[in-house]
């Protein structure tokens, strides 16, 4: 498989990503199956590389290497645990530009976000959970002296943990850090449209020291390694991070094998903009909601409710705010939308612009596919905004994860709340109001698992994450991923 001529910004290492390896136990091997699938890069179309196309057998290899190394660290203390992770976390710091790099280059996201949100968050993740498995603590009752019971929890064996592609490393880590420190083994695929930073990631895990098998990586699509892997009679906990679709095929294989599910699904995010906001920064934070990561983030909020006293005056605001992003190359400090992931994913994106003109839809601005000088062959599209659409309509009830956005106006509190519950969905909603009446009622009301009040994506790892209804099931972050991670087990000692 040969590469086509490439811009010059692939990340310089000693450590070459232009071929996708799996790490399986101690080492960074190729598929068994000899197969391999083209690695593009966004920005330019072009192929930079070939990642491994894993299958059966190299799930297999992946499972017995974590079942050997399972009683080891699940016996192992959890200041042993800790002390490794931590250490894996100060060589992710080390090499942190390293990563900004790759991220950027391998999933189209500007840099100046990879170097300042995604890497710094996959760091903490390893940090957090590396500490918070210290300050862990099970319960104990006494029965009026007849009897006492206490709660063992204790990790569950060989899981999997499945990521997107929008957030490659960011997520990642944020699945395999609180199943590694609650003592569990696991194998992690990663999206084979991003693998580069989990590969890079698997070198480090190396050099930190991690025991052979405890964590193995492995690359390929959904139908040749996810399938195997989800269905395997081995796997007691499958953690998942995706589309809808797949989340309730995963679920339709697992359940019936009675496996441990956490499921973090689609989003059709609702905004809801009182005319007593504060007008600058809710235009301003708004914007970032979404079209942050081209869109391309499960919380983005696609959906802008605005009450009709401040309509017209936001949506002039807000198209202009919009209007002034740059849309280029991700390496350059100056963009603020990079490349969308793949070329079949901005196939879709378009298509959804144009069932948004088919359902009546008002183009305010962008809509076009754009050609960067340099970068003709990349995948760019302009920041998208439509009003005018019925917000029951196809273009405002599905996921289209890009950055396609549109305005609704809503009279009343009711109005906005109808609106903002009526899709399918329900992972995050904002609230911008300066009445804190307005903000308790109108988020006890909303029906996601997230809200957010006069802000967006302000995350403490502490807080449960997940949705409802199609969104997902389960929790993940906090405790609520360290008790997924653990089976509990109930001790009744009579006195």
């Amino acid at each position: 498989m040969e590469t086509s001529q490439l811009p010059s910004s692939l990340p310089t290492t000693n450590f070459a990503i232009t071929e996708i390896l799996n790490y399986i136990g101690d080492g960074l091997y190729a598929p068994q199956s000899g197969k391999w699938i083209s690695n593009f890069h966004p920005a330019s179309g072009a192929v930079y590389g070939k990642i491994a196309e894993s299958g059966a057998d190299d799930v297999q290899a992946a499972f017995e290497c974590a079942t050997n190394a399972f009683p080891a660290w699940s016996t192992s203390t959890a200041k042993s645990r800790s002390d490794l992770m931590l250490r894996l976390a100060d060589l992710m710091d080390r090499d942190l530009e390293i990563l900004a790099a790759i991220e950027s280059y391998d999933n189209g996201k500007p840099l100046t976000v990879a170097r300042n949100v995604d890497i710094p968050r996959a760091i903490s993740n390893i940090r957090f959970f590396a500490t918070a498995i210290l300050h862990s603590s099970t319960e104990a009752h006494d029965m009026d002296g007849l009897a006492l019971n206490y709660t063992l929890r204790q990790p569950i064996g060989v899981v999997a943990c499945i990521s997107p592609w929008n957030l490659p490393l960011y997520l990642f880590t944020w699945k395999i850090a609180p199943a590694l420190a609650a003592g569990n083994t696991v194998i992690a695929k990663p999206s084979e449209i991003t693998p580069a930073s989990a590969f890079y990631f698997s070198k480090l895990c190396i050099e930190a020291g991690f025991p052979a098998g405890v964590l193995n990586v492995l690359h390929g699509t959904g139908p040749s390694v996810g399938s195997p892997l989800v269905s395997h009679a081995g796997i007691k906990a499958i953690s998942f991070t995706g589309g809808t679709q797949t989340g309730a095929a995963i679920a339709a294989v697992a359940a019936p094998k009675f496996k441990k599910l956490s499921l973090e699904l689609g989003g059709k995010n609702a905004t809801l903009v009182f005319s007593d906001c504060n007008f600058e920064e809710t235009v301003s934070e708004t914007a970032r909601a979404a079209f942050s990561n081209q869109g391309q983030i499960c919380l983005c909020g696609s959906r802008i409710l605005i009450q009709r006293s401040i309509y017209d005056q936001f949506k002039q605001a807000f198209v202009a705010k919009v209007k002034a992003l740059k849309v280029g190359d991700p390496q350059a400090v100056d963009s603020n939308i990079g490349a969308i992931v793949s070329e079949p994913h901005l196939l879709k994106v378009l298509s959804y612009i144009e069932l948004a003109k088919s359902e009546g839809g008002k183009l305010l601005s962008g809509g076009n596919r754009i050609y960067p000088e340099g970068f003709e062959n990349g995948y760019y599209l302009e920041p998208t905004i439509f009003e005018g659409l019925d917000p029951f309509c196809r273009t405002n009830q599905e996921e289209i994860f890009g950055p396609v956005v549109t305005l609704i106006p809503f009279d009343t509190e009711e109005e906005a709340l109808q609106f903002a519950n009526c899709t399918p969905y329900g992972l995050a909603s904002s609230v911008w109001t300066s009445n804190i009446g307005t903000a308790q009622r109108v988020a006890s009301k909303l029906q996601t698992g997230i809200v957010w009040i006069n802000c967006w994506m302000l995350r403490d790892l502490r807080t449960p994450f997940g949705g409802v209804k199609q969104s997902g099931v389960g929790r993940e972050g906090g405790w609520e991923a360290l008790r997924f991670f653990t089976e509990a087990k109930n001790v009744c000692i009579k006195s």
